[in-house]
């Protein structure tokens, strides 16, 4: 679809055009309604679902029933996904937010401060890949609720640290849920909203950017409403992560569809087009498996997906960097601590229109290298001016690396450009985030360390804006007009 990323579907590249068309009655499961009379059925507004080739039954085969989903079970669907992406960045802005008070608690020097602002992208990129796995055995939407109750006891036990150790394996925990969660947001989407993906994609990624900021701006003035004790300051976030395991609860039983909907997107195997189930076309799984997989590109020897994954890894260093060092930065100018983190939530919270703008604009465009400069060059300007002036002219810097920082969307949409089939999308996002993450693990830890050696911020700082030119020049590469299959 043109107004939707093409990253929030990988599989539906090929086919989906302007001018798709509703799929006959052909294409339906033998033995169930047509499209336009089921009223249990998971598209509720849309009479019909996008044409998609391959999508009916080989002839003399049993077709599959249908998995109805009724209205009852999208509601805390919904508000599953909602308050799941609320939670899914409190546990790093707010401790961003805290940091001085947390390391003079647990009395951490600036290098092992630097540890924990690099916990993050080391446990996305070591529980992230396990999620796949987990959902194929026990359905995406269990291991969200798990990935919630994850993130709900490590809120909880972070809090109760006596040492450095504990509060690390506790704040892993919570990172370990939101690993998952992250990657299975999409699988439930594409499971219970085939035919709208744009749309709740949209309305997770928004709630994702509304609790990053909140948490960045809310959590100091809740500390001191608390009586200024960082611990009840960082465990409050604790209430809204009970509150999102709760509407998981009743999606626990649905198994069956969760596996399918994991086993397309793990394998890349989807030949439904739009994100329809699979289960609804009566083929036999491993028809649809054997072709996806043969059609994989090795990405590994592709130039461009090397690019990709240095210019994803490159970006979510910068934001990494941010989340964990920006309000220390401010503070450390004379900016009070309630103001650092209102700063910081300026920052994030400019993904969220943003991230719509962006990804259409690349869509329309044959190379991405234009947008790549101009973000670079926001991210130039915001580090130069917190490097020479961080306090006077604090929340113009913020509004740039807030946009600097939504190099983040561009890149997932450059993952679906880069690739003509939806086995190679899959291939290619698998590696180009798991390069990316292990790119950004040793940022914070290295200006964690700087600060500490140098005694100041203008080191790291200049670190911080120097990243900005190979991020331009690798993104210029990863945003060219081809695909890894040209170059395998």
């Amino acid at each position: 679809m043109p107004d939707e990323p093409k990253t929030l579907d990988p599989a539906a590249r090929p086919a989906a055009t302007a001018g798709d068309s509703p799929a006959p009655d052909r294409d339906r499961p033998v033995g169930t309604a047509p499209r336009d009379t089921e009223a249990t059925t998971v598209t509720q507004a849309t009479p019909t679902t996008p044409a998609t080739p391959g999508a009916s039954a080989a002839p003399g085969t049993p077709a599959a029933p249908a998995v109805p989903v009724h209205r009852r079970v999208l509601v805390p669907v919904v508000l599953g996904l909602v308050l799941a992406a609320l939670n899914l960045r409190p546990a790093i802005t707010s401790l961003g937010a805290l940091l001085e008070e947390v390391s003079e608690g647990l009395h951490m020097s600036g290098s092992v401060a630097g540890v924990l602002t690099s916990v993050p992208p080391l446990c996305f990129a070591v529980f992230g890949i396990t999620a796949p796995r987990l959902a194929r055995r026990f359905g995406p939407a269990a291991v969200v609720c798990a990935g919630m109750a994850a993130i709900f006891a490590g809120l909880v036990l972070r809090p109760l640290a006596g040492g450095t150790a504990a509060f690390l394996a506790a704040s892993a925990l919570a990172l370990m849920g939101i690993a998952v969660s992250n990657v299975l947001m999409p699988v439930i989407v594409k499971r219970y909203f085939p035919d709208r993906v744009g749309t709740m994609t949209g309305l997770y990624s928004m709630a994702l950017a509304l609790g990053t900021s909140v948490a960045a701006a809310a959590t100091v003035p809740m500390t001191d409403a608390l009586g200024g004790d960082w611990r009840l300051g960082l465990g409050v976030w604790a209430v809204l992560a009970a509150l999102a395991v709760l509407p998981w609860l009743p999606l626990l039983r649905d198994r069956d569809g969760g596996r399918a909907g994991a086993s397309r997107t793990d394998n890349g195997a989807s030949r439904t087009g739009a994100g329809s189930p699979r289960m609804d076309t009566g083929a036999p799984r491993t028809e649809a498996k054997a072709p996806a997989q043969a059609a994989a590109p090795r990405v590994t020897r592709s130039r461009t997906a090397w690019a990709l994954g240095a210019f994803f890894g490159l970006q979510a260093t910068g934001a990494y960097i941010t989340m964990g060092w920006m309000p220390q930065i401010f503070r450390d100018a004379g900016v009070p601590a309630s103001t650092a983190g209102v700063l910081l939530a300026v920052t994030m919270v400019m993904g969220v229109p943003l991230a719509f703008v962006i990804p259409r604009l690349a869509t329309r465009m044959k190379t991405q290298g234009p947008i790549v400069v101009a973000l670079a060059l926001c991210g130039l300007g915001g580090y130069t001016g917190l490097f020479l002036a961080p306090a006077a002219g604090a929340w113009i810097w913020a509004v740039l690396l807030g946009v600097s920082n939504c190099a983040f969307p561009l890149a997932l949409t450059m993952i679906g450009l880069r690739s003509r089939t939806g086995a190679g999308v899959v291939r290619l996002s698998a590696f180009a985030q798991s390069v990316g993450y292990l790119i950004s693990i040793p940022g914070p830890l290295l200006v964690g360390v700087l600060y500490q050696h140098s005694g100041g911020w203008g080191l790291p700082i200049a670190l911080m804006g120097g990243l900005m030119v190979p991020q331009m020049i690798v993104g210029i590469l990863a945003g060219r007009d081809r695909t890894v299959e040209d170059e395998c």
